[in-house]
C-alpha cells in the first residue's frame, strides 16, 4: 500500500495551530517511553526528542524551528498515527534507521504563532552567535549524535511557484557549503534523497515541487550542518490552490517524510540517482494572494493601477485556530505577478477612507 492512500491525519490536532502545552500533554500520554526533554525555551518551555526505530542508520529531524511553521510538526503526528492503523508501513523502516525527533525546537514562537523565539531571534540564523535559548540544543545534538543524515523541516510562504503558475506546494533543499555552491560527496548524498522524494510525489503532485534557491547562508543552520559534513535535507511546504489552512500540503508533507525516510534506508549513504537533483524546477516568487486589477482612485486626476494583497496569518488568544489579516503588499504596475486570486475592477467604485492604498497596512478599502 503507498503511504499516500493509507495517510490518516492526527485526530488529536484538527487544526493548524498547535498550542504547546497540547502537544506537550500529548507526549506525555502517548509517547512518555520514547521521549525526553532536552532543554526550554526562554519562556520555561519544554522541549522533546522523541525517538523511533532501532537501525543502524542514525536520523535527526526537528520541526518548529520557525513557530508559524507547524506543518513540519503535524508530519511527524500525522505519520504516527498512520503507522498505527498500517504497522507494515514502518515494521521494516524501524528496523533500518533510528530517527530523532525534536518536537517544536521553538514553543515560545509556537505558542504566539511567530517566526522568531522569545528573544525576537531567528535562530535560523544563530548558529554561530548561538544567542538564542534553544538553537545550543540542536547543535550539540547534532554536531555529537553520530548522526548520517539531518531533516531540516520548514514551510515557506504563498509567494513560490515551480512554473509561474504551479504552486510550490513542497520544495526541497540541499545546502550549499560554502559560497561557491560546490557539489561535495555531503550534498550529493543529500539531493540523492530528495530525488527519490521528488520521483516519488511528482507522480501525484505533478508540477507543484520544487528546489530552493542554495545560496550560502554563513550563519543558517542547514549550510553549516553541510559544511560539519552531516547531510542535510530542508524541507520547505508550500500552498496548495484554495487551501489556506494547508490541511492538503499537510498530507503531502507527511508523505514527503515518510518517502525520505525510506529513501534513507534504502540508500544507506549512496547518491545512486542524486542527479535528478537537477530537474526539480527552482522557485520563482510569482504571486501574490490576491491582486485588485485597474483600480480607479478617487483622485482629482485619472489614476488607474493595481493593488497586491497578501495575507498575513495571525494567532489571538484563546483561539484554536489562526487568522487572516489581508495587507496591501504594492501598489502600482503589478503586471510583473499574478495572484492566486485575482479581480478585474474596471468600471467599478473603489471606496477608502484615504485616497491612495497604504503598503504594509491592512486593508481599509472596498471595491463596488
Amino acid at each position: 500500500m503507498k503511504f499516500l492512500d493509507a495517510y490518516r491525519r492526527n485526530p488529536n490536532f484538527p487544526n493548524r495551530y498547535i498550542p504547546p502545552a497540547g502537544l506537550a500533554e500529548f507526549l506525555q500520554d502517548n509517547l512518555s517511553d520514547y521521549s525526553r526533554i532536552i532543554g526550554k525555551s526562554v519562556r520555561g518551555r519544554p522541549i522533546y526528542l522523541t525517538s523511533f526505530g532501532k537501525g543502524p542508520i542514525r536520523i535527526l529531524a526537528w520541526s518548529q524551528m520557525h513557530g508559524n511553521e507547524s506543518n513540519s510538526t503535524h508530519a511527524m503526528l500525522d505519520m504516527l498515527e498512520t503507522f498505527k492503523h498500517h504497522p507494515l508501513l514502518h515494521s521494516k523502516l524501524y528496523s533500518q534507521i533510528s530517527l530523532d525527533f525534536i518536537f517544536m525546537l521553538n514553543p515560545d514562537g509556537s505558542e504566539t504563532w511567530e517566526r522568531r523565539n522569545a528573544q525576537d531571534l531567528d535562530m535560523n540564523r544563530d548558529f554561530l552567535k548561538l544567542e538564542t535559548a534553544e538553537l545550543p540544543l540542536l547543535k550539540d545534538i547534532a554536531l555529537t549524535g553520530n548522526y548520517d543524515y539531518a531533516l531540516n523541516l520548514h514551510e515557506q510562504r504563498t509567494i513560490f511557484t515551480t512554473d509561474g503558475t504551479n504552486p510550490a506546494t513542497l520544495s526541497f533543499l540541499s545546502p550549499s557549503v560554502s559560497t561557491n555552491r560546490e557539489i561535495t560527496d555531503v550534498r550529493r548524498k543529500s539531493m540523492a534523497v530528495i530525488a527519490a522524494v521528488y520521483s516519488q510525489l511528482n507522480i501525484d503532485l505533478p508540477n507543484q515541487i520544487g528546489r530552493y534557491t542554495d545560496e550560502f547562508y554563513p550563519s543558517s543552520v542547514g549550510d553549516n550542518l553541510s559544511k560539519a559534513g552531516l547531510p542535510t535535507i530542508l524541507f520547505e511546504g508550500g500552498y496548495y490552490p484554495d487551501d489556506p489552512l494547508r490541511q492538503v500540503s499537510r498530507k503531502y508533507y507527511t508523505v514527503a517524510l515518510y518517502e525520505a525516510l525510506s529513501a534513507i534506508a534504502r540508500l544507506n549513504g549512496a547518491v545512486d540517482g542524486f542527479e535528478k537533483y537537477f530537474e526539480i524546477p527552482e522557485n520563482r516568487e510569482t504571486h501574490y494572494d490576491h491582486i485588485y486589477r485597474n483600480v480607479r482612485l478617487n483622485t482629482p486626476f485619472e489614476c488607474i493601477l493595481d493593488i497586491a494583497v497578501q495575507n498575513r496569518e495571525i494567532y489571538r488568544t484563546g483561539d484554536d485556530e489562526i487568522s487572516f489579516v489581508p495587507i496591501v503588499a504594492a501598489v502600482g504596475d503589478c503586471k510583473g505577478k499574478k495572484g492566486w486570486k485575482e479581480t478585474d475592477c474596471s468600471g467599478r467604485e473603489f471606496r477608502s477612507a484615504s485616497v491612495y492604498p497604504k503598503v504594509d497596512e491592512e486593508v481599509q478599502f472596498e471595491i463596488v
